[in-house]
């Protein structure tokens, strides 16, 4: 028991990107407990999330991490609600129909470092590109690798947090990197990720580097980055059968209706990286196959090894989307097949 800083996040209303917003809280005799944390207010009208006249919105707490970037720190997720206490239009946690926690996610999110002097990748020159992709994914060496301090620094701050980190790895471009969360709960899973992107930027901060997730930040023949959604419930983990896989699949290229309902909430601008190139399925179709990474839906190999019993990736989901939002949709998808 003692003084805490409780650092309180949220995310805003600003479109079609939402940010990460925090501030802290000092609070006497905290035991650790997220029944601990109150619920807190913030002006809404600076976040897009109100208008001046009634500006308040509330924070509700629902995830509580050690924070082991300060002393006596916690790291609080809460969702954003009105003042009413019902959950506000920007709240995409509290879109998730998943309150049994049946469905297991994992995201792999991918960003790039980048460079504020040269408004480009970290080990891009400021002048003209670095040696083409080939060199890049999952290197070693300083022509090959760039950043690695932030990125270390990174994993151990998240694994000291307590979060459910599962790798991390350089990627296809230069100053490109990826790192891996798992969660049961569609819910916890995305919070998984929202905690780990905080985390991130705190950590470039030092470093005077700044976190790009746009999907296609540098144009040419260079790999955009995605979020591929990694997802089970208990009818994939069971199944036994290629036909349900089959079934799951099928529902989510059934209209193209349900097609653009999936790409609407898989982030902006995907037709920047969606293009059929670069590991990628086009984002005008859609396609699933076994081991293929260049489908909408690749079904993996382990998957199909261990009997049909397993889970499935949608890799068409980009660096910038909301890892609320896309599990609220594969979530609706997989239980109406």
């Amino acid at each position: 028991m003692g003084i805490a800083k409780l650092e309180y996040i949220w995310l805003d209303g600003f479109q079609p990107v939402q940010s990460l917003r925090s501030k802290t809280k000092i609070v006497k005799d905290f035991g650790g407990t997220l029944e601990e944390c109150p619920m807190w207010s913030f002006d809404g009208s600076s976040t897009q999330q109100a208008e001046g006249g009634s500006s308040d919105c509330l924070l509700k707490p629902v995830r509580l991490f050690p924070d082991p970037g300060r002393k006596n720190g916690w790291l609080v997720m809460t969702e954003v609600l009105n003042p009413d206490g019902t959950p506000h239009e920007s709240n995409g946690r509290a879109t998730i129909d998943d309150e049994d926690k049946d469905f297991w996610f994992g995201f792999e999110q991918e960003y790039f470092l980048w460079d504020p002097s040269t408004n480009k990748p970290l080990g891009f020159p400021a002048e003209g590109y670095p040696e083409p992709q080939g060199q890049y994914y999952c290197s070693v060496g300083g022509k090959n690798a760039f950043g690695r301090e932030i990125i270390e620094e990174h994993l151990d701050l998240c694994l000291e947090a307590g979060l459910n980190v599962e790798g991390i790895n350089a990627e296809v471009a230069a100053g490109q990197w990826e790192f891996q969360t798992f969660d049961k709960g569609a819910k916890e899973a995305g919070d998984q990720i929202w905690l780990g992107r905080y985390l991130l930027e705190r950590t470039a901060e030092k470093y005077g580097i700044s976190i790009e997730y746009h999907c296609k930040p540098i144009k040419g023949d260079w790999n955009g980055s995605g979020m591929h959604a990694n997802f089970s419930n208990t009818a994939l983990r069971t199944a036994g059968n290629k036909e349900t896989y089959d079934k799951v699949c099928t529902a989510f290229g059934a209209s193209p209706e349900v097609i653009k309902r999936h790409i609407d909430a898989y982030g902006p601008e995907n037709h920047l990286r969606l293009t059929g190139l670069h590991e990628t399925q086009a984002i005008d179709k859609f396609s699933y196959g076994v081991s293929d990474r260049g489908a909408s839906i690749r079904i993996p190999i382990a998957t199909v090894e261990s009997g049909w019993k397993g889970w499935l990736e949608d890799r068409r989901p980009n660096s910038a989307a909301d890892p609320y939002k896309v599990a609220a949709e594969i979530v609706k998808t997989v239980k109406g097949a």
